[in-house]
């Protein structure tokens, strides 16, 4: 498997998708907007984004399966599975407010092994394969060298469902903005973790994400020399709808941070 001629295929898909999306933000309506749950929304652009990337990804691995968003193609593969957000950071998209971000990883035995992320508003690429470096459009691209949490700036989003983990999660969000050098909230999980990965961010932290969410930025974020976890400092965090990702050094002290508050 030639993962690096996947990985750029797929990037340039991801660019088309981008630029799609991009020339919809002015003209979108909230007529179009649906509902599909509390905060939770989906447009027409979201689902002729999604079709027109599977569409182009069919091409690339033979009886690979989807994972998708949107449910416009549903099919597990033996060994392979491509796990895609078409449009990450829909309510930021509604409202023209940046970042929005297409999100596609190919896993091979439910392990990332390819993972774009572009970002659409500053037309930044993030990606790495298997074995690869990580990159943002062409230049190489490490996690920060923070050694302490205190010193940290950290991302997170807040989750709309699963309210049982609400005051813990808010527990966490008043820790980190006394312990730390600040919590940023974007909108988009797949340009928090990206950001991880170049540097821009410290550690990043959410639960109720979805594989399409994490998949690639986990993999882009291991391959620039971090690391990434479930709330417990295990390896669920693709389907185990939490993560918990740093640069290596803060690790471990962040998970325990985390952890504290989130109980199982």
């Amino acid at each position: 498997m030639d993962y690096q001629a996947i990985c750029k295929a797929t990037r340039e898909i991801a660019y088309e998708a981008g630029n799609y999306i991009f020339g919809r933000i002015k003209s979108i309506s909230m007529n179009e907007v649906e509902v599909k749950g509390m905060h939770n929304f989906v447009t027409e652009v979201d689902k002729s984004a999604e079709a027109m990337i599977i569409d182009r990804l069919q091409l690339l691995v033979k009886d690979a399966g989807f994972i998708a968003e949107e449910g416009t193609l549903q099919t597990r593969g033996e060994r392979y599975n491509w796990i895609i957000d078409p449009l990450d950071g829909t309510t930021n998209f509604i409202h023209g407010a940046p970042p929005v971000a297409v999100s596609i990883a190919l896993t091979e035995d439910n392990i990332p092994v390819v993972g774009v992320i572009y970002e659409i508003w500053l037309k930044e690429s993030f990606y790495a394969w298997k074995g690869s470096a990580s990159y943002l459009n062409d230049s190489e691209i490490r996690v920060s060298e923070i050694a302490e949490v205190k010193d940290a700036l950290i991302a997170t989003g807040f989750p709309y469902y699963n309210i049982d983990r609400y005051d813990g999660f808010m527990n966490t969000i008043n820790h980190f903005f006394l312990h730390t050098h600040g919590v940023r909230r974007m909108g988009s999980a797949a340009t928090d973790l990206a950001y991880v990965a170049c540097g821009r961010y410290d550690g990043f932290y959410e639960y109720n994400l979805s594989p399409w969410d994490v998949a690639a930025g986990a993999l882009i974020i291991t391959q620039a020399g971090g690391k990434v976890t479930d709330f417990g400092g295990g390896g669920n965090y693709l389907f185990g709808r939490e993560i918990v990702a740093a640069n290596d050094r803060i690790h471990q002290a962040f998970v325990n941070d985390v952890a504290r508050f989130m109980k199982p």
